[in-house]
């Protein structure tokens, strides 16, 4: 037998659950500390789709558990509308099985992979089957299925189907086990922590080591689906429209107007003509020099774009504020939705913000959130272009320091949402570099940097008034006392002159004859909300205005009032009382009230 012959007797067909078995790495699988976070991450991404698809505020559970000293379990429940039973098996079970690989529209998974590789993974690691709970509705009875993944012939297999009573009316969940490690845990409540910021409608709650962290949402907004819509004949190649003209009997010109987006009758025959083709041809019967005269024709004619507003889902730049505020404690935040944009007749739209100072870390890179289609990117960084459009700008024209990446007290956030994001690889972890994309990146964190340099003047500039008036500050009590001596005069109160050089709220506690009056001028330039309260053991009520709340502990009677005082007002209110006691303000930060208490 020739080598040949032996060579020819080794080849055979490759399964596609055969292939990424061997190639784990290709799905975000290739470590055992990563495989929770992609698992998790695939479960969450189908868990917030199925709930936008069934207009359902999306409530999701999330457990992590070990079982043995490998061997982690891993519990993912949401409130969506549930899976009919025949359809468990392949949506788990198969590879590249899915609902949303054809739809041209934003979504969070589209390959049909993510879900049945993380039950491959488990079957791998662990040989521990998946198990699915899913139900369609109170009239209908929950199911459970084992499932495995038959490697030779990616065809699912079901180890067991049952009834089974479930207290969710609707919903799913799952349950894998596989062999992994903790070492990613702050990683993982950091993946769901920026899911929390571009999902705002959202509720997550994980269990973890015995640990809770709640996630709750900031808006009841239940966030509008986007509706798919037909490819757009600048994104069309080849072997795409091959496959479309034998689908579609009927004239070239039908075929266009109705399998395109944003082609007309007029812009059919303009096609038609370029590619010296009859309108009335019969499309399937084009030959493969007619299909590729048609694709040159298409792209040679002026088409608006798609209608991106339909097919895409931003979140919106108040939602982004509001998301950021909650998670990250920030002295500045701004957002920016940019107007939408196509890239080869995909329609994207980029959002970004960019937070500053409070209690982000004053040292090293600034801190970079990435997301697609309201999906965090976590790993991958440097490869991706919206790191490469944030290093490409200079950002010490916006005072802000730079070393490669900008630095200091600094978060950028950027999210891409499109129809097809162009990922570098099959694990989603970076966006490709195309241009029309990292142009409206940059155009985005421009705009924001702008607002950024406007805060960040005016904060210098307050700050050196600031220092100004704290040296004049110092030496106005010497003065006092010097010009009381001279006169030979008490020294007198200058607590009202600190307040308006320093621009503070001055609180003054004064006690005559038995009455306590409590009084509190507003010298800065906003408006201060807060409380006060006064801890005595005067039990009289009948203090003007009378307290919001009033509490006894022992002997002693809290008063509390909630205070707004606008700029340059004064806020009073007396009560019968003696001089003890005590006078706090809370709600507003301490370094801005300057406290008098003094007998008459």
């Amino acid at each position: 037998m020739s080598l040949a012959e032996d060579l020819a007797k080794q080849q055979r067909s490759i399964s596609v659950a055969e292939f990424f078995e061997r190639n784990k790495h290709l799905l975000g699988f290739d470590s055992p500390t990563r495989g929770i976070i992609t698992t998790i991450k695939e479960a969450v991404d189908n868990a917030l789709d199925a709930c936008e698809e069934a207009m359902e505020l999306p409530d999701i559970f999330l457990s992590v558990s070990r079982q043995d000293r490998e061997i982690y379990r891993i519990v993912i429940e949401d409130n969506g509308p549930g899976i009919i039973p025949d359809q468990i098996p392949f949506i788990f079970g198969k590879l590249l099985y899915g609902s949303r690989f054809h739809q041209i529209r934003q979504s969070r998974g589209q390959q049909g992979i993510g879900i049945s590789a993380a039950v491959l993974y488990a079957q791998l690691t662990a040989g521990v089957p998946t198990i699915i709970v899913s139900r369609t509705g109170p009239e209908h009875p929950a199911h459970e299925f084992a499932i495995q993944i038959n490697i030779d012939t990616n065809e699912p297999e079901v180890l067991s189907r049952r009834e089974i009573e479930w207290d969710r009316t609707h919903g799913t969940r799952i349950q894998i086990e596989f062999k992994s490690t903790l070492a990613a845990k702050k990683r993982l409540i950091e993946y769901l922590r920026y899911t929390s910021v571009v999902n705002p409608h959202a509720r997550i709650r994980l269990e973890i080591d015995g640990e809770v962290s709640m996630f709750d949402r900031v808006s009841d907004e239940v966030i509008a689906c986007p509706r798919a819509i037909k490819p757009h004949p600048h994104g069309i190649e080849v072997g795409q429209i091959r496959r479309m003209l034998q689908a579609a009997p009927g004239t070239l010109e039908s075929f266009l107007i109705g399998s395109f987006s944003k082609i007309g009758k007029k812009t059919a025959e303009e096609i038609c003509r370029i590619a010296k083709l009859s309108c009335t041809a019969d499309a399937p019967s084009l030959s493969a020099n007619e299909q590729k005269r048609l694709i040159e024709a298409m792209q040679m004619v002026k088409v608006p774009p798609p209608p991106i507003t339909q097919c895409l889902s931003p979140i919106g730049e108040d939602l982004i504020i509001r998301g950021l505020e909650k998670e990250f404690q920030m002295d500045f935040v701004k957002a920016r939705t940019r107007p939408g944009s196509v890239f080869s007749g995909h329609p994207f739209i980029i959002e970004a913000a960019i937070g500053y100072g409070g209690k982000l870390p004053a040292d090293g890179n600034a801190q970079i959130l990435r997301f697609a289609n309201r999906v965090p990117l976590m790993y991958q960084q440097g490869a991706c272009a919206i790191t490469s459009a944030i290093s490409a700008m200079n950002w010490k024209n916006y005072a802000v320091a730079q070393a490669g990446l900008p630095t200091g007290p600094l978060l950028i956030l950027v999210h891409v949402a499109s129809t097809s994001v162009p990922f570098t690889s099959e694990s989603k972890d970076a966006i490709a570099s195309i241009p029309e994309i990292e142009r409206e990146i940059t155009l985005g964190l421009q705009d924001l940097a702008r607002d950024l340099k406007v805060f960040l003047s005016r904060r210098d500039r307050n700050r050196l008034q600031e220092d100004r008036a704290r040296a004049v500050c110092a030496i106005l009590p010497e003065l006092a006392e010097k010009v009381a001596e001279i006169v030979e005069l008490p020294t007198p109160d200058i607590s009202s002159i600190e307040g308006r050089i320093m621009h503070k709220l001055i609180v003054r506690k004064t006690v005559s004859e038995g009455m306590v009056r409590i009084e509190i001028k507003n010298y800065t330039s906003g408006q201060a909300s807060l409380s006060l309260y006064t801890i005595t053991r005067d039990s009289e009520n009948n203090a003007d205005p009378p307290p919001d709340f009033l509490t006894k502990m022992d002997e002693d009677f809290t008063r509390v009032w909630q205070v707004v005082v606008d700029p340059g007002k004064v806020w009073t209110t007396t009560y019968s009382g003696s001089a003890h006691g005590t006078v706090e303000i809370r709600g507003i930060d301490p370094r801005n009230v300057v406290m008098v208490d003094r007998d008459e």
